[in-house]
């Protein structure tokens, strides 16, 4: 007779457990027992119950960790490289022709190797460890600057960008507007266009022949060129500018705006804002777009960058004397008759033939010149040729009057290089150039084409 402990222990067995274990009491065993008694019998049954299950437990995922950003690179100061300096008599010997980048005729010998020491900075390349960037256009200035000789114009180009919103223009400074800096030391650092911008233009580059002689005429000898030409509704402005070196406001000349009265001040602002390279009168980098984060990830060299340490100054300075010092263009015979025709047409009210420079106690080939530079280096209202950007002080339809000296070797003209000939250019001129366009219009071919070749023979 199987009794209820032998019961159980088949029932385990059937269960598919050890049998042989070490018994344990029924009340703790996996199976209960009932038990129902009739008169002549007593049947005992067996309910096995399976072993319990423990709930299986979802694998945990980790918490998500976030990038790391690496640190800011830690700044260093920049390693600039210089080429050797100038000694001796380096002065070009008299009697030689002026070519189109010579330095001013009647150079002191100090002057001369102050020309040649800041040419070597013009075309010198700049480096990332130099302070090149993070983003820039051109690493060299000769890269923009070099037709017909070193300091020239170039076909290249400068992009500029602003929103004008029914004639409010925003220069979107936040968005590192109005300059695009179209290069960089790191694909992650690129600028762009902002999508909000509707403005889009671009600003050739322009020769800079001449220019200490244009630096040297008094800011009295250009404000009496504002004349009002009423019926040929010419105008003109001064520019009146703050100037970053002297802190004082002075006539602007330089630049397609007049933006700069200096060419210390204009060097320094393109020794950042064309390449990236800090100066003590231009101290804060350029971020991408405005990114201050990008600029922090990707600008390693201390501000300011140039400081001409074991240097007589700093570089841009040295590039500053380069372009004092440099030499008018070179002209050329005129075709006879032109220079009339030029006048009668009405040219010389915005281009005026000649202005006069005053005294340069530094440097006496500046001293009292007649400057054959055909601008009157006011601005101007072109009308629909403006290019709808506002700066330093200038509207998006003024213009300041482009010297036409050497014009044959800056071609293409215009503020944006729309223009192949001289006769394009012309025909392109609004605002208060139209009259005078119709004019020139109204020629026949013979003396549109003697009008354009004494234009090229400045």
């Amino acid at each position: 007779m199987n009794t209820p402990r032998t019961l159980v222990i088949l029932a385990l067995a059937c269960a598919g457990l050890d049998a042989s274990a070490k018994f344990l009491p029924l009340a703790a065993s996996t199976a209960t027992t009932a038990t129902t008694t009739t008169s002549t019998t007593t049947k005992t049954t067996v309910v096995v119950v399976p072993p319990v299950t423990p709930p299986v437990t979802p694998p945990v995922t980790p918490p998500v960790t976030p990038p790391v950003t690496p640190p800011p690179p830690r700044k260093v100061p920049a390693i600039r490289k210089y080429p050797p300096l100038h000694f001796g008599d380096n002065r070009i010997k008299p009697g030689v022709p002026a070519l189109f980048g010579d330095p001013l005729p009647n150079l002191t010998i100090q002057q001369m190797n102050q020309f040649l020491d800041g040419r070597d900075g013009f075309v010198l390349p700049q480096t990332v460890i130099g302070g090149l960037g993070p983003i820039f256009n051109r690493s060299s200035c000769v890269e923009c600057h070099s037709s017909g000789g070193i300091g020239g114009g170039s076909v290249i180009n400068a992009t500029r960008f602003a929103l004008n919103l029914n004639g409010r223009v925003d220069s979107l400074e936040a968005l590192g507007g109005s300059l695009l800096q179209e290069r960089t030391i790191h694909p992650l650092a690129q600028e762009f266009v902002p999508r909000s911008a509707n403005v889009v233009i671009l600003r050739n580059s322009t020769p800079l022949f001449g220019l200490g002689l244009i630096e040297a005429i008094p800011d009295g000898n250009i404000i009496s060129n504002r004349r009002n030409y009423g019926n040929d509704q010419i105008h003109g402005r001064v520019n009146i500018v703050t100037d970053v070196v002297s802190g004082k406001p002075m006539v602007g000349r330089f630049g397609w705006k007049a933006q700069h009265a200096t060419l210390t001040a204009f060097s320094a602002d393109a020794y950042l804002n064309e390449m990236g390279i800090t100066n003590k009168h231009f101290r804060v980098e350029n971020a991408p777009n405005g990114n201050l984060k990008l600029l922090e990830s990707y600008d390693s060299t201390l501000d300011p960058e140039d400081q001409g340490i074991g240097r007589p100054m700093p570089e841009f300075e040295m590039v500053a004397n380069f372009m004092r010092l440099l030499g008018a263009p070179p002209a050329q015979p005129a075709p006879a008759g032109g220079q009339s025709l030029f006048s009668l047409v009405g040219c010389a009210q915005c281009h005026t033939p000649a202005l006069r420079t005053g005294s340069n106690s530094q440097v006496a080939a500046l001293n009292y010149k007649d400057l054959w530079l055909y601008s009157d280096l006011l601005l101007h209202n072109m009308g629909t040729l403006g290019d709808g950007i506002f700066q330093a002080g200038a509207t998006g339809s003024e213009i300041r009057t482009p010297p036409l000296w050497g014009a044959r070797m800056s071609a293409p003209y215009l503020h944006d290089g729309r223009a192949a000939t001289i006769d394009a250019a012309i025909r392109a001129h609004e605002g208060e150039g139209r009259i005078v366009r119709d004019r020139y219009l109204k020629l026949n071919a013979a003396q549109q084409k003697l009008l354009a070749d004494f234009v090229l023979s400045l």
